[in-house]
């Protein structure tokens, strides 16, 4: 009969590299990791890794165990993954991280919805404005806003949200309103994280570099700023719709719009989702972005 035993320790630190993330992915320690894999080593009588401080790269002979084992492994955590699905009741961590102001105002309101809906299941959320490694954190869920680079993550859209250019009725009596694109070099514009401003141009997309006496990466501190006077700002809607319908502040350039942008849930590819991680993402696609009264 064959053994399991240091099979999916090896696996996880194929696919990863590293004996750490292995460790991460499998919630385990890193000692429990490298005894099981030497284990298996042992029991082999044959070197899968070759180990040095600073990676972890296959042997030869562990590229041919790799290919064959990858397969069994997907196979045992889908099976198992069937099982478990079989339960009723969610139950057990979820650990989520997101941008902390969105996590602040849109996110941990659901989350604490969904704590109470489900008392088993406990949530660790981490707000950061940094982009986590996933699989080094050990993340099951990330909220990513906005256009995505991380090719190596599967991303569900759970929502959308809309650009605006807009500023202060003070502000455009003493500058004037832009018309035009180019207009923008002759304004106070007030910056975010990300120098340029995006538009839609005669069908194309349009990325504008602005400037101004500001720069914060503070969504809420460029909204304060553009109700004093102090500039143009673009912000998603999230931020500025209460200010747009009362008139606090005025949409400008609203025909060089850009297309809508995702809210995006991230989670690693090759990792089956568990009952209660799949069961949250589509809580959060269900409620996400909708008034309270729909909740």
């Amino acid at each position: 009969m064959a053994n399991w035993e240091g099979v999916s320790e090896f696996v996880a630190v194929a696919e990863t590299a590293s004996f750490t993330l292995a460790a991460n992915k499998l919630s385990t320690s890193v000692a429990q990791v490298s005894r099981r894999v030497s284990a298996l080593e042992e029991r082999l009588a044959v070197k899968l890794l070759h180990r040095t401080t600073r990676k972890v790269t296959l042997s030869e002979a562990g590229q041919v165990y790799f290919q064959q084992c990858k397969h069994l492994v997907e196979g045992l955590e889908v099976a198992e993954l069937a099982v478990t699905q079989m339960q009723t009741t969610p139950k057990g961590l979820v650990k989520v991280t997101a941008p902390v102001t969105y996590g602040e105002q849109h996110l941990a309101s659901l989350l604490n919805q969904f704590l109470a809906r489900y008392p088993q299941v406990n949530i660790d959320l981490n707000l950061t404005n940094q982009q986590l490694d996933l699989l080094e954190a050990g993340i099951d869920i990330a909220i990513r806003l906005g256009r995505l680079t991380d090719s190596t993550m599967i991303a569900k859209r759970l929502a959308s949200r809309q650009l605006y250019v807009c500023a202060s009725k003070k502000y455009l009596e003493r500058h004037g309103e832009p018309h035009s694109l180019s207009e923008l070099a002759h304004h106070q514009c007030l910056v975010g994280s990300i120098e340029h401003w995006r538009f839609q141009e005669k069908g194309r997309e349009k990325s504008i570099r602005v400037a101004g006496r500001l720069k914060c990466n503070s969504g809420n501190a460029l909204l304060d700023a553009a109700k004093q006077g102090l500039g143009l700002v673009q912000l998603p809607d999230y931020y500025i719709k209460d200010a747009l319908q009362s008139g606090e502040l005025i949409e400008v350039l609203h025909q060089y719009r850009d297309d809508k942008e995702g809210i995006w849930a991230l989670y690693p590819k090759n990792r089956n989702l568990s009952p209660k991680v799949r069961l949250l993402i589509d809580f959060l696609a269900e409620h996400i972005g909708k008034p309270a009264t729909q909740k």
